[in-house]
């Protein structure tokens, strides 16, 4: 079974699109909170209140990096999706943790953004464009089989 961990742009499509294509075969996905509210507010509805937005922030994106790393350690595959809406500065350092941690990794990004992530693509085994491209890799990881 292959370990997949579907990381970055939380607003469009792109993990369902890989999930139902990858319907058969031997995978399985895992990922962050997708719920915007509650990624944000995980800390302080866990921990306690801030009047602080610094530290309402902090306090979530500490609890949010427990689950991300968890997920990021125990995946074989780790897929980031840089999207053309918001800056996702965590994509970017949840690509540099797989790269770091030695895991294979594959880039979802647009072309215009080929520029902005050069560095971040040359740590990548793969840069894809499409959700699709990311299922074609991970059919012929497993099966050896090409699209079509």
């Amino acid at each position: 079974m292959l370990k997949v961990y579907l990381s970055g742009e939380i607003h469009t499509d792109w993990r369902q699109r890989i999930v139902a294509g990858a319907e058969g075969l031997d995978v399985t996905f895992d990922g962050p909170v997708t719920d915007h509210a509650a990624s944000d507010d995980c800390g302080v509805a866990i921990l306690g209140a801030e009047p602080d937005k610094f530290w309402h922030d902090r306090k979530g994106a500490m609890v949010n990096a427990i689950r991300t790393r968890r997920g990021i350690e125990g995946a074989d595959v780790v897929v980031v999706r840089f999207g053309t809406q918001y800056k996702q500065w965590n994509a970017a350092f949840d690509a540099g943790m797989a790269a770091a941690l030695g895991k294979s990794l594959i880039i979802l990004q647009p072309p215009e953004h080929d520029h902005a992530l050069k560095e971040v693509d040359a740590a990548a085994l793969a840069v894809a464009r499409e959700p699709e491209h990311v299922v074609d890799i991970l059919r012929y990881v497993l099966t050896g089989r090409l699209p079509g």
